[in-house]
């Protein structure tokens, strides 16, 4: 196979990978991945756009996925979200070797900034409640996912070398 072709399908796996986590969070957990107060445990999956660019069409069309086949997702959500995964995925590329203490936390930080930001303005146009409350509630959840298991997922990939199994090519 190609180096393409292995991109490809890292992107693919990711895409659906990112869908069904969090769809079935939302089976389980009604709520606790759409709204205001959301926490996505599949936004954990951002880590990988440290290790591959696979991660950043992978985890932008994994979000539109979940959108477009989430009945309560509204149309504004298809763009911002899709969008806000899209700028934190190519930034957390961009930003892989700027490490504190071994981590990648600039880079941790985007989603959480980019969400805020896209999808607390979302929120704001739908639901209201002002923006800054909208983007604050959004990024606290982002913060939360990325920090500690989106970082747990992370070392253990460092850890087991799984970053290199996985994405030599």
């Amino acid at each position: 196979m190609t180096k393409q072709s292995y991109r490809i399908a890292h992107a693919a796996i990711i895409a659906a990978l990112y869908a069904v986590l969090t769809h079935l969070q939302n089976l389980l957990l009604p709520g606790s991945a759409t709204w205001a107060i959301q926490m996505r445990f599949s936004e954990a999956l951002c880590i990988l756009a440290f290790f591959t660019p696979a991660a950043i069409p992978g985890l932008s069309i994994g979000c539109l996925l979940f959108n477009l086949t989430f009945s309560a997702a509204l149309p504004l959500d298809f763009l911002a979200g899709t969008l806000a995964t899209w700028l934190a995925a190519k930034g957390m590329w961009l930003s892989r070797k700027l490490c504190i203490f071994g981590l990648p936390l600039p880079g941790l930080l985007l989603p959480a900034l980019t969400n805020a930001v896209l999808v607390g303005w979302e929120l704001t146009v739908y639901i209201g409640g002002g923006f800054l409350l909208n983007a604050l509630y959004v990024a606290l959840g982002e913060l939360a996912v990325l920090l500690i298991p989106g970082t747990a997922l992370y070392l253990a990939m460092k850890h087991r070398k799984l970053d290199a199994i996985l994405f030599r090519n």
